[in-house]
């Protein structure tokens, strides 16, 4: 819905450096240039105002920025620095003359006056500017400017965790094409007591693409004069019209002051997360539907690029139902969260991935703003409560936005696949040697049932799905994942043992022989990670060492597990020779929050008893690339050069292992 702007006249032409200007000319600049002051507002004023209320205080700053008709001519002047910027702007994106320049000098003041307060005034209330009546007023309808994407979302959180000067500092570079020395000068101007320090801090946001950055600021989620409308809370409004006619019948002067203060407050109030997000984001007529092909013609693969699918994608009442749980679980709703997820209702209008019937329950799925997946599940018929669960899913990928889990019944689980996926099959981890099976796709991206990995008991097989995408996003790679108890599957990988001479290797899909005789003798370890929220685990084969008493080879691997939240978890896993394929390695350490493993944590020491086959004990241990020398210290003394060290030792002998790294400094095992 566009807001009309003031009927324009004709813009009278800039006077010279210093001269007084005119209302008249004022007037013309803020009619000619009003979308673009408005969008400044915007960006400047206070995100915690609520996008409505910054919607019409926005329109409101502009308009107030016109000075009175009997104002002055010498009152209305351009300071020197205002015209210097304004010169930098003219220069850099078109008509930025001396009137359009004191025009935006007094909407800045005006806009960041809504973060100002008094030293007297109370700490928890608004800023007085924020609380002054102004025009436009909307009665009855909630305004929201058009919902952008993900960027566009992260780009306006990161703007409200920062104070309106440097929200002022970035908005003047990127839209009006300010130099930063220019952007001091207007700040100070403006009243601001550090603009230096603004402009550093405003040079930090939208790194590193800030030409991106300047995209998604001239985009409509920052465009408070091309809006949606929304109705406001019908019932709390028909209480407040009959509040506001039993005060009107008692004294019509103090009734009308007191309901306009109490609107004043209440309006602060609405804008709170509740009231922000229960109208237009909870509405199933708002939800966000991506086009069925868009996915082969972006850049940018992941849940934004799924198309909505299920038979019962336009089933309103469903799809109503789902949102209303999501805002307020009611009584006998089960939700489940993985750790590190919000299961707060959302900031804005989801994305619809799958409306459709499965196994006997309705189910729906929505993706919030690139950050969390959130499934609805309703029994069909019988008893039984809905299900409610969240996961997070952000920066998601090819390969980590490729599944998603649509139902489980017992020892089964169906997945909504991606619509890149172009091939299916479904191994067992624990059969290395044995191809893949064929997995049944219906024509709604919603597989056949796929086993589950046993959550206790014996660990007979480790069922995995293995995917291929399309060749219409120039992957065409086959990739592993398997399911953890989480909403989304977890990603396989794995990096292969050093080379000698070569450079580090790099995780690769665990397709390949040595990735799943690997994976064969690890995959039982998986179940310590279930339901932990796991994005993708990596095997990392970091070294081989010759067994003492002429015995065969051993490996040591690190399997790293990632999580959506940042953390991760280390298992170092010895593979010693065995005869069969799925022995079971040996789990030698475990660490939680570690960055061991990564590309942040490349070097790793680790060490564990061995009994020969003649009976004798050894100490073993083994690092990775980067160690020359590792020493071991305590009950047992021994030293060995290069990156494995064999000392005998009694079985229970404790040691302390440590190592020296080709380029410089120590590293201690890990346990």
């Amino acid at each position: 819905m566009p807001i009309h702007q003031p009927q324009q006249r004709s813009a009278a032409p800039a006077t010279g450096a210093g001269e007084p200007l005119g209302v008249q000319q004022a007037e013309a600049a803020l009619v000619e240039h009003y979308p673009r002051l408005v969008r400044l507002a915007y960006v400047v004023l206070p995100p915690s105002l609520g996008r409505h209320r910054r919607v019409l205080a926005a329109h409101g700053t502009v308009q107030r920025a016109l000075p009175g008709a009997r104002t002055a001519p010498d009152r209305i002047r351009v300071p020197a620095q205002s015209r210097r910027s304004s010169e930098a702007a003219e220069e850099a994106q078109g008509p930025a003359n001396a009137p359009y320049a004191w025009m935006r000098l007094r909407v800045l003041r005006t806009a960041l006056a809504h973060e100002r307060r008094p030293r007297w005034w109370p700490g928890r209330l608004p800023a007085p500017a924020a609380l002054r009546p102004t025009l436009p007023v909307v009665w009855g309808l909630r305004l929201f400017p058009r919902a952008g994407g993900v960027d566009e979302l992260a780009l306006d959180r990161a703007l409200s965790t920062v104070p309106g000067a440097v929200r002022a500092a970035f908005a003047l570079q990127l839209l009006e094409g300010l130099s930063e020395s220019g952007v001091r000068a207007l700040l100070a101007e403006a009243g601001e007591a550090d603009p230096a320090g603004a402009v550093r801090r405003a040079a930090r946001l939208g790194r590193p693409d800030r030409a991106g950055a300047q995209v998604l600021l001239q985009s409509g989620e920052f465009d408070p004069c091309t809006v949606q409308t929304r109705p406001s809370d019908l019932l709390r409004r028909r209480h407040r019209v009959r509040a506001v006619a039993l005060a009107a019948a008692l004294c019509v002067v103090a009734g009308t002051l007191a309901v306009a203060a109490e609107r004043r407050v209440r309006g602060v109030a609405d804008e709170g997360p509740a009231a922000g997000v229960t109208v237009p984001a909870l509405d199933p007529a708002a939800l966000l539907r991506t086009a069925a092909e868009q996915w082969a013609d972006t850049s940018r693969i992941d849940f934004t690029a799924w198309p909505v699918r299920g038979d019962r994608r336009g089933d309103g009442e469903l799809l109503g139902r789902a949102l209303r749980a999501w805002s307020g679980p009611p009584a006998g709703v089960r939700v489940s969260t993985t750790p590190g997820t919000a299961d707060v209702p959302p900031a804005q209008p989801p994305r619809l991935l799958f409306a459709g019937e499965v196994d006997g329950a309705a189910v729906v799925l929505f993706h919030d703003g690139g950050v969390r997946v959130v499934r609805y599940a309703e029994p069909l018929s019988g008893g039984g409560g809905a299900a409610l669960d969240f996961a997070r899913t952000d920066d998601a990928d090819v390969t980590t936005g490729a599944a998603v889990v649509v139902s489980r019944t017992g020892e089964k689980a169906r997945f909504l696949l991606a619509p890149w996926i172009s091939e299916t099959t479904t191994r067992d981890l624990l059969a290395p040697n044995t191809p893949g099976r064929p997995l049944e796709v219906g024509p709604d991206g919603v597989t056949a049932p796929v086993g589950r990995p046993a959550a206790g008991g014996a660990c007979g097989s480790w069922p995995v799905l293995q995917l291929r995408s399309s060749e219409r996003i120039v992957e065409n790679h086959a990739f592993l994942v398997t399911d953890l108890g989480d909403l989304a599957p977890a990603h396989l990988t794995y990096t292969p043992k050093p080379g000698r001479g070569a450079p580090a290797r790099q995780p690769r899909e665990a397709t390949g022989t040595d990735a799943l005789l690997a994976w064969a003798r690890t995959a039982c370890s998986l179940r310590a990670l279930s339901g932990s929220g796991v994005r993708a685990v990596n095997n990392w084969a970091f070294a081989e060492q010759r067994l003492p008493e002429g015995e065969a080879s051993a490996e040591w691997l690190c399997t790293r597990a990632d999580t959506w939240r940042g953390p991760g978890r280390v298992l170092v896993q010895f593979l010693q020779p065995a005869d069969s394929p799925t022995t079971p390695a040996a789990v030698v350490a475990d660490r939680n929050d570690t960055a061991l493993c990564s590309r942040f944590g490349q070097h790793i020491l680790a060490g564990t008893h061995w009994k020969s086959a003649s009976g004798r004990w050894y100490v073993l241990a083994a690092g990775s690339r980067a160690v020359d020398r590792i020493e071991a210290t305590g009950q047992v003394r021994g030293a060995a050069g290069g990156p494995t060290l064999a000392v005998r030792a009694p079985r229970d002998a404790s040691v302390q292992l440590t190592a020296r790294l080709r380029e410089g400094g120590t590293l201690a095992a890990v346990r």
